[in-house]
């Protein structure tokens, strides 16, 4: 094989570029599998420096079926390569294999991938191609029993590829088209309203602190009495809560009804809603 289509070989396998191959053949001798193990070596050194910098764009994935969904995040640094081709090829193959080891992260890091390398070795792989820090974000694998689950994205870029998804798990024995639009709409209404929790109660304390600090700095100079300070205090920081608990949310598709009053005139017996999970990148 001449030194040319050793070149070509190493870069469609490793996808590298011309001078880095030469000099990898170079230092390996001729040797094409040295020369791969040399340039995966200067990848996680090129790698390592590129992963100080931010990376607030990217995309999220998912994948699965209806009684096992699994949704994840993965960052880069531009919204260009967001779309590139290998970005979304990786992305895709990851989501499956998330999918499969229900997003146990360390879990997922070492598990093969279709090039018989590890999650972790084709990371490192990409981003010394790429030239961006990638990083793997929020993800979560939704699984119980006698549910079904549903999905919905914003902004697809590819299928299952998007800038927002949502996946949600509705607890039920009935399976029928009522049970079908109800569950894409609720999908619907959580990428628009973006609940923080299905109850009040179960909003993050370190939330609500924050709300109430900022709405104590705001009512500060008011120039009210303490009194009425203290009932307003207590009228938005309700407010807030019912205004970002999925319960007590106006229905978007009507939204002079809550959605608890919607989950009880649709007259489902035993529904619930187990759980969900919203992600948009840059949020």
């Amino acid at each position: 094989m001449s030194d040319i289509e050793k070149i070509k070989q190493l870069r469609q396998s490793t996808g590298a570029g011309f001078k880095d191959c030469n000099s990898a053949l170079k230092e390996s001798d001729g040797d094409l599998e040295k020369a791969a193990e040399i340039l995966r070596v200067k990848g996680i050194a090129k790698a390592s420096k590129k992963m100080t910098r931010d990376a607030k764009e990217g995309v999220i994935v998912i994948s699965g079926n209806e009684k096992k969904t699994s949704i994840i995040e993965v960052n880069c640094e531009t919204d260009f390569v967001a779309k590139n081709d290998d970005f979304i090829s990786f992305v895709k193959e990851l989501s499956e294999l998330n999918n499969q080891c229900s997003s146990k992260i360390e879990e997922l890091k070492k598990i093969k991938m279709l090039n018989n390398k590890t999650v972790e070795e084709n990371l490192v792989l990409l981003i010394a191609k790429i030239g961006e820090k990638i990083t793997i974000g929020k993800h979560k694998t939704l699984e119980n029993v006698k549910s079904k689950n549903f999905v919905y994205q914003h902004s697809v870029i590819k299928e299952n590829v998007s800038k927002l998804g949502v996946i949600l798990s509705l607890e039920t024995t009935e399976n029928s088209d009522k049970i079908e639009l109800f569950g894409k709409q609720l999908s619907m209404h959580i990428a628009a309203s973006n609940p923080l929790a299905l109850n009040s109660d179960e909003i993050p304390k370190e939330i609500l602190d924050k709300e109430q600090e900022l709405i104590s700095e705001e009512l500060k100079n008011s120039g009210k009495t303490d009194e009425i300070v203290k009932k307003i205090s207590i009228g938005k920081l309700k407010k807030f809560k019912e205004e970002n608990s999925l319960m007590t949310q106006d229905w978007v598709m009507e939204p002079k009804k809550k959605v608890r009053d919607v989950i009880s005139e649709i007259n489902i017996p035993n529904l619930k809603i187990n759980e969900f999970l919203r992600l948009k990148i840059g949020e």
